[in-house]
């Protein structure tokens, strides 16, 4: 996969390597509502790692920003790191996370989402922003019909 031209987060957070989201290399990129949303996360550990959790934040129409909650081994990095990776990380290591984002029911219009992986310590490990925008998928409206009957 190409990768995506992804944003860094406030605060000096430290920044991936590589992001790359499936189907997208200029964002705002296109998730199906009720998909799963494939994202390769390259990124290199500065310290000791024993666990990693996935944060979602989205924030929508520019102003209104919500946690978004994941389900727990969705957001355990350490069990989806890929290569033969595995926890513990140590200081310099380099390694690529999958991260499968479930696509919920947003509203149908742009949000800004930030994915940060914190650790142990509740440090952030890796952040990085980018733009999404929600879609219907194909089948979505076939099964907004047959619910009606």
């Amino acid at each position: 996969m190409p990768a995506t031209q992804v944003k860094r987060c406030s605060n000096n957070k430290p920044f991936p390597l590589e992001v790359r989201i499936a189907g997208c290399v200029v964002p705002p990129c296109d998730v199906v509502k009720g998909s799963v949303q494939i994202f390769e996360i390259d990124f290199a550990v500065d310290k000791f790692i024993t666990k990693l959790t996935t944060r979602v934040k989205a924030t929508t129409l520019g102003i209104i920003t919500v946690p978004y909650e994941l389900p727990e081994d969705v957001a355990a990095v350490c069990p989806n790191l890929k290569y033969g990776a595995y926890c513990p990380l140590y200081p310099t290591e380099d390694v690529t996370y999958l991260f499968q984002f479930p696509v919920g029911e947003y509203p149908e219009i742009g949000v800004k989402i930030e994915i940060y992986l914190e650790d142990q310590d509740n440090e952030t490990a890796t952040c990085f922003v980018c733009d999404i925008k929600v879609k219907k998928g194909p089948g979505s409206k076939v099964y907004e019909l047959n619910y009606l009957d």
